[in-house]
Formats: C-alpha cells, sequence, structure tokens
C-alpha cells in the first residue's frame, strides 16, 4: 500500500518537471550600447539618489539599497532575518492590513528587508507608492505580537529544514569554508533566535538603517525636478537623521592548503551534494574580471557548459552540474556543485577534477569561447532595457567604484577575451590543487567507494556533523545479531502492525492522504485488492493529474491525458506489490536478502534487499521505517525513497499516517482516512 503513494507522485513530478537550460543565442554583429545615465544628488543626510528618467512605459520603480559594510550576529544570528520580516508590517500611521490593501488598490510590488525596501507600479500612482515606501521603511513599529509571530514561523522553518539535505549541505559549506565567526560563515538556528529579543531588532534596526551609506535609485516615468522635490520631504529633514552604521573589519579566511574531502553522512539522502569551493576575491573592477566571467561559463555556466555535458550528458549521473564565481567588495567563492547518484558520487568528484585542471592546462577551443560571448553578450542586450537592470547597473557604478563608462564598454571588453585570458583566469581563480571538497550524503552508500577513490587520488577526507563540527567517520553498516534473518526482520514488522491472521482478513484496503508541493494541495487515494489488483490515483483541486492501475486483465497508467500500457519488467514489478501487505509475500521468498542494519532519521534499521528494492525496519519496533529504489527520470537514474512515520490503529492493524516522499526534494502526505474490506470493488481495477 505504502510504496505507491511514492510511485504516483514520481509520475507526476515526472511530467511536471520542465528542463530548465536554453540554446545560447547565435552570435551577431556588437550591438551598440547606450545606457542613460542618471541624475544624481544627495541629501543632507548622507542618501544618495539616482534617478533615471525613461518614458517609454508608464511605469516606476524605487530601490532603496543600504550599502553597509557586512556584520557577523553571533549568538544573536538571526535578529536581521526578524527585522526584515517585521519591518514594513506597521507603520505609525498605518496598520498592516490597511498598508496591504491600499498597496492591493494601487496595484504596485512592495518588499522591506533589512538592507533597504523596493517598490514597483504604475507612474499615475508614483507619488503614492513613494510615500509608501517611505513610511514602511522609515516609520516601521515593531510589536511583540509581530515578533513572537515571526520568530515562530522562523523557527518552524529552520526545523522543516533539518532534513533537507540540500540546506544542510548549503550550511555546512559556509561553515567550513568561512569559519562560524565569519559573517558568510555563521548560521541561524533555533538557539540564536531564542537568544534575540523585541529590543535587539529595534536597536538593530536603528543602528543598521540609516542614511549615510544608503541609495535610493529611481526609474521610470518620473520627472527628475518633481522626484527631488518628494525625496527631499519624504527621506529628508527629521524623517531620517543623518548616521553612520558601524563597519566592523574581519580577517579573511583562507584556502585549504591541500585538496581535500569534507563528508556530512545524512542517511536520508537520495543523492550525494557535492560542492568544489575555493575563496574569490576578483572585483569587478581587476582586469582578469571578465576573463573569468567567460572562464566561468565554459566551465559550468549552462546546458552547453562542461561540466553539464559531461556529467549529465556523457555519463547521465546528474540532472545538471554548473559553477558560479562571486565578485564584489568584500569575499565570496568560487563553487562548482552538482547533486549525483550515491552511487556514482566518487566518479563524479574525480570528473570534477577533471575539468577544473583541463581549464588550467589547455586552451579553450574557438568554437566555446565564441559560443560564451554570445550568451553572454546576448544575455546583457536582453536585460538592459529592463528597470531593475538599469537600477542595479547605476548602483553598481557607485557602490563597486566602476567607471562611469563601464557598461557602455561591457560588450566591447567581452569580445577582447581571448584563449589564452580564459587560462590565466582559470589558473588564478580555479585553484583545483586547493579546492576544499563539501559532500553531503548517505555514508552506508557512498564512503566505500569514496574511501577507495580518495586514497588512489591522495585526497584526506575528514568528517562533520550537520552543524559543521569534526566528527567521527559515521559507522555505515553494523553486525546483525546472532540469528536475526530476512524472515525473521519481516516477521517481527508483521507482528508489530496486526499479526499474520489479521493481514490476511484483509481482502481490500483504501487509503485516502493529502499533501502538498510548492504550494498546491494533492490528494492521492490508493486501493489494492489481495486478487492482485492495485488502483493509484493523484489529483489536484479535483483534477486528476496521474492514475496507475493493474487488474486482472489491464495494466496502464495516465498523465497528462496521455494513456500508456505497463509491460515486461515494469508490469512485473507492480504486479508483486500489487497486494494490501507485501510483508505477506516475502515472508515466505527465498531470495529475500539481509544486507546489514543502517541508521535511518536517527534510528538503527534492518535493511532487507526484495528484488530491485530496498526495505528498512526499525530493529527495536519492527515498523518499516524507509523504502527505496532507483528509478530512471528524464533519462537520469536516481534513488527515490519514502520514509513512514506516526503509525496509529485502524481496527486491529498498525498504518503509518505520515508519508514523506523524497525525490530531491521532499513531499510530506499526511493520511486522512484508511478503509478495511470496504469501498473498493472489482470495477476500480478495470
Amino acid at each position: 500500500m505504502k510504496k505507491f503513494i511514492y510511485i504516483a507522485a514520481s509520475l507526476f513530478l515526472t511530467m511536471t518537471m520542465q528542463a530548465q537550460d536554453r540554446p545560447q543565442p547565435k552570435q551577431g554583429p556588437a550591438p551598440t550600447i547606450n545606457i542613460k545615465k542618471p541624475v544624481s544628488f544627495t541629501l543632507k543626510n548622507g542618501l544618495k539618489v539616482l534617478v533615471v528618467e525613461n518614458n517609454k512605459l508608464p511605469r516606476v520603480s524605487y530601490s532603496l539599497t543600504l550599502d553597509n559594510a557586512p556584520y557577523a550576529e553571533g549568538a544573536k544570528k538571526g535578529v536581521t532575518d526578524l527585522v526584515s520580516a517585521m519591518i514594513g508590517n506597521v507603520t505609525e500611521t498605518m496598520s498592516k492590513e490597511q498598508f496591504n490593501e491600499e498597496i492591493d488598490f494601487l496595484g504596485a510590488n512592495f518588499d522591506f528587508y533589512a538592507s533597504g525596501a523596493s517598490a514597483s507600479g504604475l507612474s499615475r500612482y508614483s507619488s503614492r507608492i513613494l510615500e509608501l515606501l517611505a513610511d514602511g521603511s522609515l516609520n516601521p513599529v515593531f510589536t511583540q505580537e509581530d515578533f513572537d509571530k515571526e520568530k515562530a514561523k522562523l523557527i518552524e522553518g529552520l526545523k522543516s529544514n533539518e532534513k533537507s539535505v540540500t540546506a544542510i549541505a548549503g550550511r555546512v559549506e559556509n561553515v567550513l569554508v568561512f569559519g562560524k565567526e565569519h559573517y558568510n560563515g555563521e548560521f541561524t538556528s533555533e538557539e540564536t533566535l531564542k537568544n534575540v529579543t523585541l529590543q535587539d531588532v529595534i536597536n538593530n534596526y536603528n543602528t543598521y538603517f540609516v542614511p549615510a551609506n544608503a541609495y535610493l535609485v529611481v526609474v521610470g516615468d518620473v520627472k527628475v525636478k518633481e522626484v527631488k522635490k518628494k525625496i527631499e520631504k519624504l527621506f529628508g529633514g527629521d524623517n531620517w537623521k543623518a548616521a553612520t552604521a558601524p563597519s566592523l573589519t574581519y580577517t579573511n579566511p583562507k584556502d585549504v592548503q591541500y585538496s581535500q574531502i569534507n563528508f556530512v553522512d545524512m542517511p536520508n539522502a537520495v543523492q550525494s551534494e557535492i560542492s568544489l569551493i575555493n575563496l574569490s576575491t576578483i572585483k569587478m573592477t581587476d582586469k582578469e574580471y571578465f576573463a573569468s566571467l567567460i572562464a566561468n561559463q565554459i566551465l559550468g555556466g549552462g546546458g552547453e557548459g562542461r561540466l553539464f555535458l559531461n556529467l549529465r550528458e556523457k555519463h547521465g549521473w546528474t540532472y545538471g552540474a554548473y559553477s558560479s564565481i562571486y565578485s564584489g567588495k568584500y569575499i565570496g567563492k568560487f563553487k562548482s556543485s552538482a547533486s549525483v547518484r550515491n552511487a556514482v558520487t566518487d566518479s563524479a568528484v574525480v570528473e570534477f577534477f577533471n575539468e577544473l585542471k583541463r581549464m588550467r592546462t589547455d586552451l579553450v577551443s574557438d568554437e566555446e569561447l565564441s559560443n560564451a560571448k554570445a550568451k553572454y553578450i546576448g544575455n546583457f542586450v536582453m536585460q538592459i532595457e529592463k528597470p531593475a537592470t538599469i537600477a542595479r547597473y547605476a548602483l553598481n557604478i557607485q557602490t563597486q567604484s566602476l567607471p562611469e563608462d563601464f557598461y557602455e564598454n561591457y560588450v566591447k571588453n567581452i569580445n577582447a577575451v581571448t584563449a589564452e585570458d580564459v587560462k590565466n583566469a582559470a589558473n588564478k581563480y580555479f585553484l583545483a590543487d586547493n579546492t576544499r571538497v563539501v559532500i553531503v550524503g548517505k555514508a552506508a552508500d557512498v564512503l566505500p567507494n569514496l574511501e577507495a577513490t580518495a586514497k588512489k587520488q591522495s585526497w584526506p577526507i575528514a568528517y562533520f556533523d550537520k552543524y559543521g563540527v569534526k566528527t567521527d567517520k559515521p559507522v555505515v553498516k553494523k553486525d546483525v545479531p546472532a540469528g536475526v534473518t530476512a524472515q525473521t526482520v519481516v516477521k517481527k514488522h508483521i507482528d508489530a502492525i496486526g499479526g499474520e491472521k489479521k493481514l490476511k482478513e484483509v481482502k481490500t484496503l483504501m487509503t485516502i492522504s493529502k499533501g502538498s508541493i510548492q504550494g498546491q494541495n494533492l490528494e492521492m487515494t490508493t486501493k489494492s485488492s489481495n486478487k492482485g489488483y492495485f488502483a493509484a490515483e493523484m489529483g489536484m483541486g479535483g483534477m486528476t493529474l496521474s492514475k496507475q492501475v493493474v487488474g486482472e486483465k489491464v495494466a496502464y497508467q495516465t498523465a497528462q491525458g496521455q494513456k500508456k500500457n505497463i509491460e515486461g519488467d515494469d508490469l512485473a514489478e507492480m504486479k508483486s506489490q500489487a497486494m494490501p501487505f507485501q510483508e505477506l509475500a516475502m515472508l515466505t521468498d527465498k531470495n529475500l536478502k539481509l544486507e546489514g542494519i543502517e541508521a535511518v532519521n536517527g534510528k538503527d534499521c534492518y535493511v532487507i534487499l526484495y528484488g530491485k528494492s530496498k526495505f528498512f525496519y526499525d530493529v527495536t519496533s519492527g515498523l518499516r521505517t524507509a523504502f527505496s529504489k532507483e528509478r530512471e527520470q528524464r533519462g537520469q537514474k536516481m534513488t527515490q525513497t519514502t520514509n513512514y512515520e506516526d503509525y496509529k490503529e485502524v481496527k486491529g492493524i498498525k498504518f503509518p499516517y505520515k508519508t514523506i516522499l523524497n525525490l530531491g526534494i521532499e513531499i510530506e502526505f499526511t493520511t486522512q482516512d484508511v478503509k478495511i474490506n470496504e469501498g473498493v470493488t472489482d470495477k476500480d481495477f478495470e
């Protein structure tokens, strides 16, 4: 019963996932770039204003940016998260409801955060939009009620991420690369959030939301004289008093002395998160800046990048492999990364290094260089008409100390990059011999091969927990106690959920469950019969998204209006599962294999191999905790796992009321109803 929720959900994800990469634009004649220069002025309090008139469309956008130096929050990490969550909710003149109602009436878009604010809408409402932006930014009211609510939401979000391999990978990566004391390395936790008080939020706002390093960029259908007068009235004088935020200095972290692997064990990981990182201090004014952009584009900038072509197109190990390089006033990262199948983690790391080293030793081809330039130039030209882009460029010139003609010469500088320039940039910024490899994955599946490969490559391995604290090497498999066999494990599970006699009395079974994905509610109904029939239907808002049926004479699946018959190995597999309790069949199967003991969500579980699937049973309770199988989606293999929790008794039999599907993202289903020997007929399997 349980695993069919996973089968239908994976079908739903398959039909909704779309390829993200698009062919790069063909290179044509170099376009002439003419970006209108802003009119600038500075208020007495230090606020710098940049106005770009653009009367092509009756729209206006405002962007307020506080260009303060970054700082660590220490034991109160999360205070800026709370400032961002609370600012703009309530002002001295308007309630949250009034504020939101007026925004809706204007059809405008607003966003407030600890480091600034933004707003956009029709220029006919320009004056009022600016007034609301100023009110929300400069007159916030931080209440205890709002503080408690927003803190609770943040804590709940943190808890939901504790099983997210992607979230934990990002956290550990920053801790290890920058250090916990660095502003880039510290992370918000439930503990640090509990240290934050309402007064801390108020103090943070008063200290850092100040005009000395602030920029207000206005782009759109406005008149400079009119908007200047309005800005001076709203943001000047006593409305925003002159003040300067503290500017703290930090010692930059250093790259590792030699390439190494930092491994984090996540037993629930269905694939490994791999990141190869070294530090980046490149600035937009550096002579290698444009060459570094092209080098990164060729290595991993998109679907035509070497990493993508290698790891996905050649080997089929991942849905995508990419790289990125930071440039700016402060320190950042050069990073190449991918999510790959557990079984190929070690091989993927080798290929990452091969591509990094090839960038450093060989000149890129004329075709690669031409394509990378074409993509950058094409994207640049497509973006320059957007108000948000114009605002960002105007701000960059001010905050990054760029020449006034930086963007007018952008295309020329991109075209001037040579293959030799790319190689030099790769040698300077792609430190293949000083790379920290952070891997978050399932140790039981990954470590044996990874350790063997690391030994050949002379990569030392260090082990860390999910908070970046060094730890002992994880024990991947424990010894099975004497007398325990695959059959005794399955028998213990059957006894734990109700007993063989009780389970055999079940002729038909129906479960109704609800879940959600990306904010959309899902409904799942599964039906099974001891005759070897099965049906599963997934819907959204009353509409059927997918359906699978295995009956006496038919076996098919439908999705997006298309019907496909199930045949061959797929049919044999589905028939082997088409029963209310699969363990009854497993109990007498001589091919059943006990592989060992592994940890699943912190609990020791027996691992049973049944066909091509793995079943995990809690050593203590006997309850099934997980099910996994390697499947193929969009031409790529991946392991899909289902976890089972919250067992409840229905008519003397225990069923898991929480089912968590892990397909790279987690989808949690909650059982709403279980019907035994009712509500199911043979017609359901036609």
